[in-house]
């Protein structure tokens, strides 16, 4: 399908062009990104009860422990 937009003011061209030219893209390209990402449902965010029993199934009884794991991850 093809889609036309009129009237579109010179300075968020500009923007866009640049945004395109920063990501490697035409500017159809970087259109087409922009409706595919606006268009794309986004994951469903978790509520603070499913974060604390995600963190509670840890077993984590104090604040630097978490740090520790944090750490051993990030060196794997």
């Amino acid at each position: 399908m093809d889609l036309s937009i009129k009237g579109v003011p010179e300075k968020q061209v500009e923007k866009l062009r640049a945004r395109a030219k920063a990501h490697h893209r035409s500017l159809q390209g970087e259109l087409r990104a922009l409706i595919e990402a606006a268009t794309t449902p986004m994951p469903r965010r978790l509520s603070v009860d499913e974060i604390a029993a995600k963190v509670g199934k840890l077993g984590l009884t104090r604040r630097n422990e978490a740090v520790r794991l944090i750490r051993e991850d990030r060196d794997r």
